[in-house]
């Protein structure tokens, strides 16, 4: 991290971009949620005063954080060091917490700068943090609670053709219901993939631990590799009970916006962290986990924007996977003029200067694919005050 601590920031401009929403491959739907018949991104863009840009995905509905914390520090420090800057915006979220939609923004605009900083040093982000290799592994997600077994199969074969050697799939269909059904959808994948591909699963927090060990149960001649959010995010003493009785790892980390939850998970014996890089409140925050997770032979691996993702991913051990959820993330693919490209069960980078991926805003603007966009300066926003409210 210290390439960027050696540098300062003077932001004179800041936009929010939102792009229109791409059709997923197959609609999907998870224990919870959906089905998501669309995906959208937002990207936060920094200007510096040489005309440098850094850019991240963002929040683009919770524009009241950040004109009422960030962008008034932001656009009101002229040549702060880094470390300055970033415990300004840290501390300016305390009464919104650390916990929730505040510090994924942080994380977001920390990203950002963290883009903007291997820019102006002209090196790809993953060099720029110190990273040796220019390829990381991918694990493909999917497996929507929905798709039929024909669905399930195709999206097994676009990942089996890639070369990717795991594959993660939904359950706790019908808000964990069908658990029966669960098992048996799990089984016909294990007879698609073989012995040799590790499978996991991801119940999206819909039981408790006695309907997980149950499942568990079902599926136990199905080496499962791991199974995630079985439990609900915040039920520790649920997620202490199951650790201790799984036969399978069991995965947490992607509801968490702070590090400093991690300790308390492995010590409930969490055996997996997924920290998500653009909902966790910075990079450092993020590479804490993956040390933490190294220290303690805990796994490791990451999703959300997985094209970004990556560029964090490959600074970890070469046995840590980023999470690609094909079916609504791939129609994005056609924003990025510059992406990670498939090459061998895995993205080998590219080799331009910051984060992996490109979006080229003129001629996306001109398509008419832009659906939204905000522009923030100093002149149009007054510098910080703390501002209370009960």
């Amino acid at each position: 991290m210290k390439a960027i601590n050696d540098q300062t920031f003077h932001i004179v401009r800041v936009r929010v971009n939102v792009l229109e929403p791409v059709q997923a491959v197959t609609p999907f739907q998870d224990a919870t949620m959906g089905p998501f018949l669309t995906f959208g991104l937002a990207v936060i863009s920094l200007e510096d005063e040489n005309g440098n840009v850094g850019e991240a995905p963002v929040f683009s509905s919770y524009t009241n954080i950040l004109e009422s914390c960030f962008l008034p520090i932001l656009l009101h420090t002229k040549g702060m060091p880094y470390n300055d800057l970033y415990s300004k915006l840290y501390w300016s979220i305390r009464n919104e917490g650390f916990r929730g939609a505040a510090a994924a923004m942080l994380g977001q605009i920390d990203f950002a700068l963290h883009d903007l900083a291997a820019r102006r040093a002209g090196k790809p982000l993953h060099r720029f943090l110190g990273a040796e290799r220019d390829h990381v592994k991918i694990y493909g997600s999917g497996g929507g609670t929905n798709y039929t077994y024909a669905q399930l199969e195709t999206e097994v074969n676009y990942f089996l053709d890639k070369g990717v050697d795991c594959y993660k799939m939904k359950i706790g269909k019908d808000f964990g219901g069908r658990p029966a059904e669960d098992a048996a959808r799990v089984k016909f994948v294990r007879e698609l993939i073989g012995p040799d591909v590790a499978l996991a699963v991801d119940v999206n927090q819909v039981w408790d631990c006695d309907q997980a060990l149950r499942f568990l149960d079902l599926t136990a001649a199905q080496n499962l590799a791991w199974i995630e959010e079985p439990v609900h995010s915040a039920g520790m003493e649920q997620i202490q009970r199951l650790c201790a009785a799984a036969p399978v790892k069991v995965a947490f980390g992607e509801s968490e916006r702070t590090s400093r939850m991690f300790p308390t998970l492995l010590h409930l014996g969490v055996k997996h962290f997924q920290p998500v890089p653009t909902q966790i409140g910075g990079i450092r925050e993020w590479a804490e986990v993956r040390d933490l997770a190294a220290q303690n032979g805990t796994d490791f691996s990451s999703g959300g924007y997985s094209l970004y993702t990556a560029g964090l991913m490959a600074t970890a051990s070469e046995s840590c996977r980023v999470e690609h959820l094909y079916s609504i993330m791939s129609g994005l693919e056609q924003y990025f003029s510059v992406r990670p490209e498939w090459d061998k069960g895995g993205w080998a980078l590219p080799d331009i200067a910051g984060a992996p991926v490109r979006v080229d805003w003129a001629y996306w603007k001109r398509a008419g694919k832009v659906t939204r966009s905000v522009e923030w300066d100093a002149e149009g926003m007054a510098a910080y005050l703390p501002n209370v409210i009960l």
